[in-house]
């Protein structure tokens, strides 16, 4: 156990360590993912003079929630994976006793960690422009937030390894990844609450994955009433779901590898 726990923590510090070197980068990458703040203008104006099952309060505090479920489960191993496997960098990864997604994973991990002063710095510029929308979660909120948003982290970090996979069979595999996000960006409630879709429209949703790497951790921070315990199951069939999938492309995978791509 003690081996592994030193494992992991070096793996971290190793990552962690190559994080650092872009930290100037990463103020970039979360004004790249801040148009949740841009979209909450929009909503509390629509609030104002619609008729909303959210108040311009309500959704100003989502879109808050957005931001920061966002910020960590941000994730680009698709772009690696494909870049080791089109120009046979994958080789040294398999002669270690170790499974090459765990580098990744520690990858992102790492990042997580560096981005996390920038994020509250942006938070803090969040509260100056929204005063009004400060407040204070719940214990119990907060810990089942924390808790979504690492399973969301989880499940879409699976998602995204097992597009990968299809590097393998093709050098295009970010193709899979720019059309999956036309879909998450839409339906994962980043752009807009589930609330404003059609009820026939929000029970399809319901039934794929994007609500609950969004929209579900948000609901949770802010207090709006959801289905804890449909969403909890939810995200672990679909982390199992796409656990095996992956590891059934990966062994199918390897073996069309070739050392210079696939």
């Amino acid at each position: 156990m003690k081996n592994i726990l030193r494992k992991i923590l070096t793996l971290l510090a190793v990552y962690y360590a190559y994080m650092l070197e872009y930290r100037s980068e990463l103020v970039f990458w979360i004004l790249a993912t801040s148009l949740p703040i841009i979209l909450m203008g929009v909503w509390i104006k629509a609030a104002a003079g619609g008729d909303f099952t959210l108040t311009p309060l309500e959704f100003a505090r989502y879109f808050f929630a957005v931001f920061l479920a966002r910020q960590f489960t941000v994730v680009w191993v698709i772009y690696d994976f494909e870049k080791e496997v089109v120009e046979g960098k994958l080789s040294p990864r398999l002669l270690q006793p170790l499974d090459p997604g765990f580098h990744h994973l520690a990858n992102h991990v790492s990042e997580r960690i560096a981005r996390t002063p920038l994020v509250i710095l942006m938070l803090g510029l969040y509260l100056l422009i929204y005063p009004q929308a400060f407040w204070i979660p719940t214990l119990p909120n907060l810990l089942l937030f924390l808790v979504a948003v690492a399973m969301a982290f989880i499940l879409k970090f699976l998602i995204q390894y097992t597009f990968a996979m299809f590097t393998f069979w093709t050098e295009r595999a970010t193709a899979l990844e720019s059309f999956w996000v036309l879909f998450y960006i839409f339906l994962s409630g980043y752009i807009a609450p589930l609330e404003v879709f059609p009820e026939n429209i929000r029970n399809i949703v319901m039934l794929t994955p994007f609500p609950y790497l969004i929209s579900f951790p948000a609901h949770i921070l802010v207090g709006i009433p959801v289905d804890l315990t449909r969403g909890f199951l939810s995200i672990l069939g679909w982390i199992l779901l796409f656990l095996g999938i992956n590891r059934l492309l990966w062994r199918a995978g390897l073996k069309r590898y070739s050392g210079m791509g696939a």
